[in-house]
Parts: C-alpha cells; sequence; structure tokens
C-alpha cells in the first residue's frame, strides 16, 4: 500500500500597515525588550518601493497556535535607507528614535536584515 504523501500548506500572514516607521519601531523594541528574538525586514516590491516590517504572533487566537501578523512600513523618504539597525531609548526627556549601522550602549538595537523579496507567505496581497 502507497503512503499518501501530504503537502504542507501555509496560510499568509495578517499584514498590518502602521502610520509611521516610529510605530514599527515602537512596537517591534517593545518585543526585542520582552526578550523576543525581534528583527526587522527590509525588500522592494514589486513596484520597487522598499517595505520595512517585522513578523509577529498574536498568540493564543481562538483554537489555533497563534495568529501570524506582519506589522509594516513602506518607506517612502528612505528614512531606513542606510541603517543596519534601529536604536531606540527611553528617557526622562522621551522616546529616541535613530537608525544606525551599529550598536549603542545603554539603546535596544533592533537589527534590520535585507532579503531579496517576501517570502511567499509574508503577504496575502499586495501592500500599499
Amino acid at each position: 500500500m502507497a503512503r499518501e504523501e501530504k503537502k504542507e500548506v501555509f496560510r499568509s500572514t495578517v499584514a498590518i500597515k502602521l502610520a509611521s516607521i516610529r510605530d514599527l519601531v515602537r512596537i517591534a523594541s517593545t518585543a526585542a525588550a520582552s526578550m523576543q528574538p525581534t528583527y526587522i525586514l527590509r525588500y522592494k516590491d514589486k513596484e520597487g518601493k522598499t517595505v520595512i516590517g517585522f513578523l509577529a504572533v498574536f498568540r493564543d487566537y481562538y483554537n489555533l497556535y497563534g495568529l501570524p501578523l506582519f506589522y509594516y512600513v513602506i518607506d517612502h523618504d528612505n528614512e531606513l535607507k542606510d541603517a543596519n539597525y534601529v536604536l531606540v531609548r527611553l528617557d526622562e526627556s522621551g522616546e529616541k528614535i535613530e537608525p544606525s549601522k551599529t550598536t549603542k550602549p545603554g539603546y535596544i538595537a533592533v537589527p534590520i536584515v535585507n532579503v531579496d523579496k517576501a517570502p511567499e507567505f509574508l503577504l496575502p496581497s499586495k501592500v500599499d
């Protein structure tokens, strides 16, 4: 009797477009500060726009193990063009967010990873 092979089916993530890069960095740094492995993905979409985003999981989503989320923004102004990290620091003067080539002591450093293109499972449809 031949064994039936099951083809793995990936569900798409839920894409959530944020209002600004600051919002994206704030939520990514919060995940990083809670010791969750966090990195920001950067790639060009089919129209040549730079997409910046990160993956997260909304845990215990009904009876599923979790709902995969992709928080993203389009970097129209190339704010993070040459950055390898986004550094975040909170102190009495407020929130400081800065793109950087390296890390700095006293900051939460979220790495930016360049990918050639978005993985198929990442986006349910075109981001705009």
